[in-house]
């Protein structure tokens, strides 16, 4: 059941809350035939044998996790007030950006009335502003600002992807809800794994995801397992080829607000990414 139809923000065009698939939202991958994952074991069999572009599509409309369902929509029904004029993706978020390119950022999930109001990334949410004036900064974005899928930011050589992608109550997951959605990244980072050199991990648990996700592709990690830390690189290893992991604290409200992470702080890694992964800087 949907809201009464709003216009999306940018193009006005009518949209229901949660936005149906095929419906014309800038940026959706998905049509109204693309198959729908509604269990553990039909993300794992529609994650496989799907080229970027199919698997963005069945990313976008995954059920298999049914709290992770019932909260974004619920969400996408109720709104923050600020936003109660607009329609709300209310779906699992794809990743955003280049096919081929060789900077991968790896979060941990949509924000609740960020992506999963916009439909894209890290885009309309705090942390998203900082996120996005880096990279711009850095030569590895188009423009510093993210407000919505119609604004027409497009990254630098860089894709981003979230571990889990729809947005769990308080940003926390379950581990059953992070190993249900794991088959989605694992067939992305294979698919991308011919270009990517360097992989920057947000916070810990995009840390911990990255080496998890690398290992079940038989990539090889240090022992002991790499601590995270903001700045700190480790090199992961698959035949003759490597990637470098960069850690960079999340820039979430709590570490901006308390100058645990400052601009030259975020600046220093994304510009360290850009000359590891030979994109040109600003």
């Amino acid at each position: 059941m949907h809201d009464d139809l709003l216009p999306h923000p940018a193009t006005g065009e009518l949209f229901a809350s949660p936005v149906p698939p095929g419906t014309g939202w800038p940026g959706d991958p998905a049509t109204a035939e693309t198959p729908v994952a509604r269990t553990p074991a039909q993300v794992r069999r529609l994650a496989r044998r799907a080229d970027l572009g199919e698997l963005d599509a069945r990313v976008s409309v995954c059920r298999a996790c049914p709290r992770l369902v019932r909260w974004r929509e619920d969400v996408a029904h109720g709104k923050r007030a600020s936003y109660a004029d607009q329609p709300y993706w209310g779906r699992p978020v794809p990743g955003f950006g280049p096919p081929t390119a060789s900077i991968l950022v790896v979060g941990l999930a949509p924000a609740a009335n960020g992506a999963n109001r916009t439909g894209r990334l890290f885009t309309g949410d705090r942390s998203g502003d900082w996120l996005f004036a880096s990279l711009h900064r850095v030569g590895l974005a188009t423009q510093g600002t993210s407000v919505h899928s119609a604004d027409g930011l497009e990254l630098v050589d860089t894709r981003m992807v979230a571990t889990v992608r729809c947005a769990p109550p308080q940003n926390k997951p379950t581990t059953s809800e992070r190993d249900t959605c794991s088959p989605w990244i694992e067939a992305e980072l294979g698919l991308l794994a011919e270009h990517v050199r360097v992989v920057v991990a947000l916070g810990g648990y995009g840390w911990d995801a990255t080496l998890r996700v690398y290992a079940a592709l038989g990539w090889q990690v240090a022992r002991p397992k790499p601590r995270f830390g903001h700045g700190v690189e480790a090199t992961l290893v698959h035949d003759a080829r490597s990637v470098t992991l960069l850690g960079c604290y999340h820039p979430s409200q709590q570490n901006t607000f308390t100058g645990r992470l400052t601009e030259p702080m975020l600046d220093e890694v994304f510009g360290r990414a850009a000359e590891l992964g030979g994109a040109p800087q600003g």
